[in-house]
């Protein structure tokens, strides 16, 4: 038996929050859109998905199929438009060229609104290098994105990248007293043009007192700047980047604080860390996160 239900789609659209996720889908590798939209569902929002390119696994595989979607995402926006559709926050990660930077700017001019938050999680590069598909041409244009952006969520590399420091000024820093200051300022560099808060991701820092290794995210506002770590359990792992990412944008949509969402999404990390670590897991696979979603909307976690 069918049933017929009168929905005000317009109605529907504005009660429930959602995030539009700009983004590949690759199937292996637990990163990107595959790490968002099960993140930003497990934290009580709509993850949209735009895909950006599909690949069988993340490029970190030997082999993988690449089917860019740079064609198509217009097609997507326009059936958007045509719903009327609203968004609490817009999210992009990984954009495979400067056209695609041209079709996000094209997308906020349709759906970035005063009541929407712009995340943008500037994949450039790693480890002191800018990774080597991408052209300075496409670092400057993504400084043109991260400058309408109200959060972006580099690493050190690429926050160098942003505003123009040596990149491998990234990978020298160990020092946590020297890392904060450095990252900071440059942070403060985003700021002034045109940003509104920045997250450092993934920072591996020595604390000058114990010898003590540690992994921090340092997010930086126009008030403060709070540094969180954890102990570094070791191992680089795909789509930790992706993960963070994506509980700042959740928890964005659903008004948590900025410091709050930065220490959950470090918290459920480094657990997921610790069991890939102890698991042997290789570091192309991703992190085993998903027996910790529940962390991420469980009431009396988060508000510890």
């Amino acid at each position: 038996m069918a049933f017929k239900m009168d929905i005000n789609w317009t109605e529907w659209f504005i009660m429930t929050k959602k995030i539009a996720v700009i983004n590949d889908l690759s199937g292996f590798g637990k990163c990107s859109l595959t790490a968002a939209i099960s993140v930003i569902a497990s934290m009580g929002v709509q993850p949209c998905p735009l895909p950006t390119a599909i690949l069988s696994a993340q490029t970190g595989f030997p082999s993988y199929f690449y089917d860019d979607y740079t064609d198509r995402m217009d097609a997507i926006s326009a059936e958007w438009k045509k719903m009327n559709v609203r968004f609490d926050g817009i999210y992009t990660g990984f954009l495979s060229g400067r056209t695609q930077i041209g079709k996000v700017m094209s997308f906020l001019d349709t759906f970035y609104k005063d009541d929407t938050f712009l995340l943008v999680d500037p994949v450039m590069g790693d480890n002191g290098e800018r990774f080597s598909i991408f052209s300075s041409e496409f670092q400057q244009e993504m400084k043109e994105l991260t400058a309408r952006a109200d959060i972006v969520t580099p690493n050190l590399t690429e926050l160098c990248l942003l505003t123009g420091e040596d990149s491998r000024l990234a990978a020298d820093i160990a020092n946590e007293k020297e890392a904060l200051e450095t990252a900071k300022q440059m942070a403060g560099e985003l700021m002034a043009g045109g940003t509104g808060e920045v997250v450092v991701t993934g920072m591996r820092v020595t604390d000058s007192k114990t010898g003590e290794e540690k992994m921090g995210n340092l997010a930086v506002t126009r008030e403060a700047a709070v540094f969180s770590t954890f102990p570094l359990v070791g191992g680089s792992y795909s789509g930790t980047g992706d993960l963070f990412a994506s509980v700042v944008a959740g928890g964005r949509a659903r008004g948590d604080s900025l410091e709050d969402s930065v220490k959950l999404a470090g918290e459920m990390i480094g657990k997921a860390i610790a069991d890939s670590v102890r698991g042997n897991v290789p570091r192309d696979e991703g992190v085993d996160y998903e027996k910790y979603l529940w962390m991420l909307n469980n009431p009396s976690f988060c508000n510890r």
